[in-house]
């Protein structure tokens, strides 16, 4: 059997095997680039099959482009898959990558990308050309033309608000941009489809199966905070948004192909792409899960689980700080107990708005509202409303943060300095905030307990040698164990 690579390298052989064979588990990881036709494609593309002395591969889109190739009309690169960020070599890289998806080159320069990850530009350059094939200006240019793309061909969204929320500074760029990467101007592409105005963006996010859209629903459901979060047995609905005005996305899975539906009735289209990423991160879509599953299953303890629930993912949180807040609310009692605590918190301190249609809301509560706020009125116990005061002004004065570029182990250190936040906190919060893939909170009870055959309570030391043989994915084993033992 064919295994889909892991690293950002790219066998040929194999690369030539899939085109060949159009294998689905490789969309989005590597691109078919064709000499005779200037053109680089998904290995999935329905185009007759071009010949092999004719075809060179590329990681990436975006190196596919830096070589002067354009997108495919046809199987449209923008709705492969995402690349997974454990494909780059070093976490300084995927620690770029991560801070490009959050928008940091549509406004700012490779200078201060560098600074933030603590490395020179000219040496973040080589490490991208190394492990990507291309610079960080090459990605993000890709990400933008990619995205104004998926916006012309799947929404109604106006040409000037496409450019604008694709991360363009101008029309005119965005014009320019567009054509030279697809030698056609955005109207001619916008023409091809047409759809009828609405309030309401319905966008296609693509992941790699096996996919168990239905776990991560049933995990959601039981931490929703009413008024806020609803989860059905289809569908997720959250309100969103900040001052004034809020916003309302669905979330549900699309029948007969590997992608989830996003609904969105967004107040401002300039944070679109914002909001993708940070729903593909919550659901955890660009998630390599054969390589996942090929780890996990060598080891004896949880082979039975991959083999029983292969699409196991990652549940993320939308927002770093309102996880932080449940985590510690959680903290000794049950998951119905913290979310009852987190709808009163909403309810006494958080932010109304309005939705378009005039939906009155309340919103999460932002840090500032809850550094000085008296949570004893909510009945929260007095030494966990000070943690919690604790953390607001951690967040609020930077001495903590949610920012991607921390690597796992400088996350954990800077939080278990604040009083009320130990090792499992701290953990549990990089599996939900940041969708860290190594995240492990060792100290689990319940984890403890899963390991052992007789279910006896397994010494912590033994634990975490156990869980070296599942790095980098101790999170996902998590995932499997928890669920073993509900």
């Amino acid at each position: 059997m064919l295994n889909a690579p892991t690293r950002s390298f790219i066998d040929p052989r194999i690369c030539e095997q899939a085109r060949l064979t159009r294998d689905a588990r490789f969309d989005g990881l590597f691109f078919t680039a064709v000499r005779s036709t200037g053109i680089y494609c998904r290995p999935i593309c329905p185009a007759p099959t071009a010949k092999s002395r004719n075809v060179e591969y590329f990681a990436n889109a975006a190196a596919a482009a830096s070589a002067g190739y354009r997108p495919c009309l046809r199987c449209r690169p923008e709705a492969a898959p995402g690349t997974p960020l454990t494909r780059a070599r070093s976490d300084l890289v995927a620690a770029a990558l991560r801070l490009i998806d959050a928008g940091a080159l549509d406004d700012g320069s490779v200078t201060k990308l560098a600074r933030r990850i603590g490395v020179g530009e000219r040496h973040l350059r080589r490490l991208f050309v190394t492990e990507l094939g291309t610079g960080p200006l090459e990605i993000a240019a890709t990400r933008r033309l990619l995205f104004a793309k998926k916006l012309l061909t799947e929404t109604a969204l106006p040409i000037t608000h496409v450019a604008h929320a694709a991360g363009y500074a101008s029309l005119r760029r965005f014009n320019a941009a567009f054509l030279a990467g697809y030698h056609r101007a955005p109207r001619a592409v916008r023409r091809d489809r047409q759809h009828a105005p609405t309030n309401t963006l319905t966008l296609r996010l693509p992941y790699r199966a096996p996919y168990d859209f239905a776990a991560l629903l049933a995990f959601f459901a039981r931490r929703a905070i009413p008024g806020i979060e609803e989860v059905d047995a289809q569908c997720y609905t959250r309100r969103f948004g900040s001052g004034a005005s809020a916003g309302i996305l669905r979330v549900t899975q699309l029948r007969n192909e590997p992608a989830l539906a996003l609904s969105v009735d967004c107040p401002d289209t300039t944070q679109l792409q914002a909001l993708c990423a940070r729903v593909r991160r919550m659901f955890d879509l660009d998630a390599d899960i054969a390589a996942i599953n090929t780890q996990l299953r060598t080891h004896p303890a949880l082979r039975a689980l991959v083999r029983r629930h292969p699409g196991q993912r990652l549940p993320g949180g939308w927002d770093g700080f309102e996880i932080a807040v449940r985590a510690v609310l959680g903290q000794q009692i049950s998951v119905a107990a913290a979310r009852t605590f987190a709808l009163r918190m909403v309810e006494r301190f958080g932010m109304p708005a309005h939705t378009h249609t005039g939906e009155p809301v309340r919103l999460f509560p932002a840090a500032q509202t809850i550094a000085d706020a008296d949570l004893t009125q909510i009945g929260l116990p007095r030494a966990r409303a000070s943690a919690l005061n604790g953390l607001a002004r951690a967040m609020c004065d930077g001495s903590v943060s949610f920012r991607p570029e921390q690597s796992l182990d400088q996350f954990v250190a800077s939080w278990v300095e604040l009083p009320g936040i130990g090792d499992w906190t701290a953990h549990y919060m990089a599996m939900r905030a940041l969708s860290h893939p190594d995240a492990f909170p060792a100290a689990d009870l319940v984890l403890r307990k899963a390991v052992t055959p007789d279910g006896s309570l397994a010494p912590l030391r033994q634990l975490r040698a156990l869980a070296e043989h599942w790095r980098p994915w101790r999170a996902y084993a998590v995932m499997h164990l928890w669920r073993s033992m509900s």
